[in-house]
């Protein structure tokens, strides 16, 4: 069986979360969930959600000091997420941004790292995340969206599809081919990572008519003969799948932080209709048919929630972390869509009222079983990486 990670589980320190809750509480008084729903009504852009990020500081979160950040490592990102998910405004760009900069911190040139990452601290850098394809799904390496080397830099030519908020992105954070085409790809060879700005001719967007209650919309984003400086090219050709990796396992974290405070979010609101909700002359969440449920889902939130904060503390550690981020990813996205159906069970037809905003959680939800990665994926993972089973 292959060598685990230490079962080491670290929580966010005390002072850290403190500060953290008070700047989101700012936040949602700035953008309340109200105003999250009516842009994702309106399929508008939140600019006001993303400012009052901005006015908190919390963009600086996960920014090593030494480039002008607050430092807390994935840890304090994952602990920013999930507190805005447990007031119920999830800003996706949010975690696409701080894994997509991860990505740069690790393997960009200084000169990167300031062009890219430091201007995502006020907001005037967001970044979205071009990985999956029509064709290729979850397998990238059946990727087709290509790199070609031309002149001084590269010409890009493919298609990306579910692009979260590329609209609202300036840049993507792209993974192609750079393989000539027949040449086997590999986890070491073969691919690039560029950092492109979605002002850049040839670029195109459609978008996508999803149905998710959120302000961010998904698209397809088509590269018609793109040309890019070298320096957009983040670290060595041929290795970026490989740099794409280092930042999954932040995003599995990150998602899960989103899962959970989102599973939060909807279990408040289950407990608060089962205590004041009372045909029978008593309270509904007196009876155990609702109350068990509703603790199950309590009860397994926490469980991921340990896990995905060991997960963080593992990352920052300088461990790899994928084991413990896979599990996370995992049991958070469960977790929390049961938390969501237990509340949509317990508020009965009231749930899909759109004012209940009950129903309203569950696409989001839903989705996460799914995407960024399917959980079968992430169990096939757990199978072989961790059990050490054939591969599947």
């Amino acid at each position: 069986m292959p060598e685990q990670l230490p079962p080491t589980v670290h929580a966010p320190s005390l002072d850290l979360v403190e500060s953290i809750v008070q700047a989101v509480e700012g936040v949602a008084a700035a953008f309340p969930r109200s105003l999250f729903l009516q842009r994702a009504r309106e399929q508008a852009d939140a600019a006001e959600l993303w400012q009052a990020l901005v006015d908190a500081g919390l963009l600086s979160i996960g920014v090593p000091e030494e480039h002008g950040g607050a430092g807390g490592g994935l840890t304090g990102s994952t602990a920013v997420m999930e507190a805005l998910a447990r007031v119920g405004l999830p800003p996706l760009l949010y975690s696409l941004t701080s894994f997509s900069r991860e990505a740069i911190l690790r393997y960009g040139t200084p000169e990167q790292v300031a062009q890219h990452v430091v201007p995502t601290m006020t907001g005037e850098r967001k970044i979205c995340f071009g990985v999956t394809e029509p064709e290729a799904g979850t397998n990238s390496f059946a990727i087709r969206t290509s790199a070609r080397p031309d002149g001084d830099g590269y010409r890009i030519n493919g298609q990306k599809v579910f692009i979260s908020g590329a609209d609202q992105a300036d840049h993507i954070l792209l993974l192609t081919r750079t393989a000539p085409a027949g040449e086997t790809l590999s986890r070491r060879s073969g691919f690039g990572l560029f950092m492109v700005d979605l002002a850049t001719p040839g670029i195109t967007l459609n978008r996508l008519d999803i149905e998710w209650y959120a302000p961010e919309n998904q698209y397809e984003v088509f590269f018609d003969d793109v040309v890019v400086p070298r320096d957009a090219l983040i670290g060595e050709d041929g290795l970026g799948f490989d740099y794409l990796l280092a930042c999954l396992n932040q995003e599995r974290i990150t998602i899960a932080a989103w899962a959970l405070g989102l599973g939060n979010y909807a279990l408040e609101k289950a407990v608060e209709h089962a205590t004041v909700r009372a045909p029978f002359g008593r309270p509904i969440g007196a009876n155990q048919a609702v109350q068990h449920p509703l603790a199950l889902a309590k009860a397994e939130m926490e469980a991921a929630r340990t896990v995905m904060y060991g997960a963080a503390a593992g990352y920052d550690s300088g461990h790899d972390a994928g084991d413990q981020a896979n599990v996370a990813k995992l049991l958070g996205s469960r977790a929390a869509l049961a938390a969501v159906e237990a509340s949509i069970q317990t508020h009965g037809g009231s749930a899909f009222v759109y004012e209940s905003d009950v129903v309203t959680l569950w696409p989001m939800i839903r989705i996460l079983q799914i995407a960024p990665i399917n959980n079968e994926s992430v169990l096939s993972y757990i199978a072989e990486r961790v059990l050490g089973l054939p591969r599947s």
